[in-house]
């Protein structure tokens, strides 16, 4: 039985063992609110999977724990499986689905487990961990449905609850639940005042849909950046304790999350993973009603993001929230052009960072040209302007 008093027991277990992450103030992510972020992508691994993890293993019966521990993840819950049995001394073979992030990769090799990639998502890999659990007798130390799991992740909430006293709302990523089945079990015990919130990608929405239908709904398939939720079906435990403790689960686009990390690393310098950024997208994007005058808690889960999908992620951010644009402008083909639209350019403050000239492309005048420009903007409102004024100077954009 998940107890308030187990979350309790599990958070003494911890306490030299992970970190007690900090609560930061977050004022320009919604003005209207008071914004804090409970910054878990700070957490010993990157990310508060190894809560979980480690009150698992600690809980293992010692032949439990010879027999070596088998996880499956899209990364983080690997790498918090991978530290805790190897503080423990336990042998560690983690499944990771072949797409997982190849920074998440090594990270789990480096805290000591061996990995097996699996063609495929979350589940796939779930299914693999079952199967040579099965063979080789390994001990399965289950992402989020769990109880230990459950309470570890619920150690946040004891620690948010002491950090913000007076905390109104607090929002949570969901991929399996078990990270939120936690947390609110924790909180709504100690207020049930308190509102709690999910937040899954619109691309893997599996426990949107299983509490929209009333039971455990498995997708046929699941696509986002935010790979650390990206799961088919959730948990029995986990859709319980979230249909009885949680107020209400909303989805983001991967064009907010990606909005939602740009933000945090301009206004915080906090770098977040997708699946740690979906909760302050949901905020950002005005996703959780009521939060008007409310102190507002945004869990920032974790930080373990490969540099590759950060480059994509800031451009995709970059374009969502104003601080860039492609223009794609027809243009007779004769002398001065070119000249002429540089100065509207230049007059309006836009830089310039690509350009692209182009004739006789197909579908066009022939005596008409094409011409492409990459501008460095200040939000939408400039880019509005600059787009009025090269329409009211007889330009023809045709990309809008």
């Amino acid at each position: 039985m998940l107890t308030l008093d187990k979350i309790y027991h599990a958070s003494y277990v911890l306490d030299d063992v992970i970190r007690q992450t900090y609560m930061i103030p977050a004022p320009k992510i919604c003005p209207e609110a008071n914004v804090y972020l409970k910054t878990e992508n700070l957490q010993v691994t990157g990310s508060f999977k190894v809560r979980g993890a480690y009150y698992k293993i600690s809980q293992l019966s010692e032949e439990e724990k010879q027999k070596g521990v088998i996880a499956c993840s899209a990364g983080n819950h690997a790498q918090g499986v991978a530290l805790a049995a190897t503080k423990n001394g336990i042998k560690s073979l983690i499944c990771l689905p072949d797409g997982a992030p190849i920074s998440k990769v090594e990270a789990t090799k480096g805290y000591g487990a061996d990995v097996c990639l699996v063609p495929g998502v979350y589940d796939d890999a779930y299914q693999k961990a079952l199967q040579l659990r099965d063979e080789k007798g390994y001990t399965f130390i289950h992402p989020f449905d769990d109880e230990d799991v459950i309470a570890g992740q619920g150690t946040i909430g004891l620690e948010i609850s002491k950090q913000l006293r007076n905390v109104d709302v607090v929002v949570v990523p969901v991929g399996g639940g078990g990270l939120i089945s936690g947390v609110a079990f924790a909180l709504k015990n100690l207020n049930p005042n308190i509102r709690v919130y999910g937040v899954q990608a619109s691309g893997a929405p599996s426990m949107v849909q299983s509490l929209e239908s009333d039971e455990i709904v498995c997708l046929d398939k699941v696509g986002t950046i935010a790979d650390g939720i990206k799961v088919k079906e959730p948990g029995e435990h986990t859709f319980e304790l979230v249909r009885k403790y949680v107020d209400d689960v909303v989805t983001v686009t991967d064009d907010e999350v990606s909005s939602a990390i740009l933000a945090l690393i301009e206004q915080h310098k906090l770098i977040a993973e997708g699946a740690g950024a979906v909760s302050v997208a949901a905020v950002m994007f005005h996703k959780i009603p009521d939060i008007q005058g409310k102190n507002v808690v945004c869990l920032v889960s974790g930080g373990n993001i490969d540099v590759t999908i950060l480059s994509r992620v800031i451009k995709r951010g970059q374009l969502k929230s104003g601080y860039s644009d492609v223009l794609v402008i027809q243009l007779e083909d004769k002398p001065g052009q070119l000249k002429d639209v540089s100065a509207i350019l230049a007059d309006l403050g836009g830089n310039v960072t690509s350009l692209h000239h182009e004739r006789a492309s197909e579908g066009d005048e022939v005596t008409d040209c094409i011409l492409r420009i990459g501008l460095e903007t200040r939000n939408h409102e400039h880019i509005r302007q600059i787009r009025q004024a090269l329409t009211n100077r007889g330009f023809k954009i045709i990309n809008q």
